[in-house]
């Protein structure tokens, strides 16, 4: 990312990628959910303490790869640990809860010891190929570095995405070694050692090739944070909201819409914004965590932790800063600069 920000706290869609991923894993009601850190450790542990004061943090040592990732992760759960273990990335942002709960319910069904998430691709470079028998079972997966030219053909990717049976995760990671063109320990040869033990290994293929886009510099961020944006405006036209012009309109993970709003071009509703039912909102806003009520009409205004009252009608050109409350029904006019009130004090 070529930033004094460690990449899993960079931002899209007012939350950090790690914050998307910890939702999504807090979605699927796991009794545990953990953060396995190396990398710029001290700002990572601080932002999850903040964001999940219940979530388990696990440190990788000095050998790499994500095997001893999970490894490690392991040694922070309960010994006597039961059932299926989710892993995914701090870094797949468009990963959903859904996503994950349908993988586990498949995992669960099937019987399996292991099940991968997949997608097939039209350019698989940098992924790993995901290896099938003549029967077309999973074999094995083959890291980019490490396939041969017939393996690096192949269009079906790893997404590093896993349910696994914590037994045989277990068993499997004490065999995993450091042989390959990274010397690193890689959780993918779980794959190849359970099915040489016997265990049933599935492919779960999802058409969905978004969710496994991982985030490695600052154009990726970019182009994930607009697919998330445009998957934000969708689901709120269904819901009811008009959105004009979603090219223009950004709105956070975290914003809440009432049914017949209607949200003009060049409109930013950041944070956890609360707008209520058949408001008008820009053209040509920001607010930021700020609530609206029912049938306010809000024009060319900025507002950051304001309050607008039902059927206020604020702006255009307003400024509405921290701890401002407009009441109900009230009318703030063109270029007014609007503060917090102290008791007795005009605005």
């Amino acid at each position: 990312m070529r930033s004094s920000t460690p990449k899993v706290l960079h931002r899209i869609g007012g939350r950090t990628l790690l914050g998307h991923a910890i939702s999504a894993a807090r979605g699927t009601g796991a009794d545990h959910v953990e953060v396995v850190v190396r990398h710029a450790r001290e700002q990572v542990v601080a932002f999850c303490q903040e964001y999940d004061d219940q979530l388990v943090i696990a440190d990788q040592d000095d050998v790499k790869g994500t095997g001893r990732a999970v490894e490690c992760g392991l040694d922070e759960l309960p010994d006597d640990l039961a059932g299926t273990v989710l892993v995914t990335y701090g870094d797949v942002p468009l990963l959903t809860a859904d996503t994950l709960r349908e993988l586990t319910a498949a995992h669960d069904e099937s019987g399996s010891s292991v099940s991968v998430v997949t997608a097939r691709v039209p350019d698989p470079t940098g992924y790993g190929r995901v290896i099938r028998d003549v029967d077309g079972q999973v074999e094995r997966i083959v890291e980019q570095k490490d396939a041969t030219p017939d393996e690096a053909a192949i269009d079906e990717i790893n997404s590093g995405i896993y349910a696994f049976d914590v037994a045989v995760l277990r068993a499997a990671l004490d065999q995993v070694g450091t042989d390959n063109a990274q010397g690193e320990k890689y959780i993918t040869d779980v794959v190849r050692i359970a099915r040489e033990s016997g265990h049933l290994v599935r492919a779960h293929v999802i058409d969905d090739v978004w969710q496994t886009e991982g985030v490695n510099d600052r154009v990726q961020l970019a182009t994930l944070g607009a697919e998330l944006n445009a998957r934000v405006c969708r689901r709120w036209m269904r819901e009811g909201v008009t959105i004009v012009d979603p090219a223009t309109t950004w709105l956070d993970a975290d914003v809440a819409l009432g049914r017949d709003c209607r949200i003009l071009p060049g409109t930013q509703l950041l944070g956890a914004t609360t707008i209520g039912a058949e408001v008008v909102i820009g053209p040509d806003t920001t607010l930021d965590s700020c609530e609206v009520g029912d049938r306010a009409v809000v024009i060319r205004t900025h507002a950051t932790l304001a309050r607008v009252g039902a059927e206020a009608t604020v702006g255009p050109y307003a400024v509405l800063h921290p701890g401002s409350d407009i009441a109900p029904g009230d009318s703030v006019g063109p270029f007014t600069d609007r503060h917090a009130t102290t008791e007795g004090d005009p605005q």
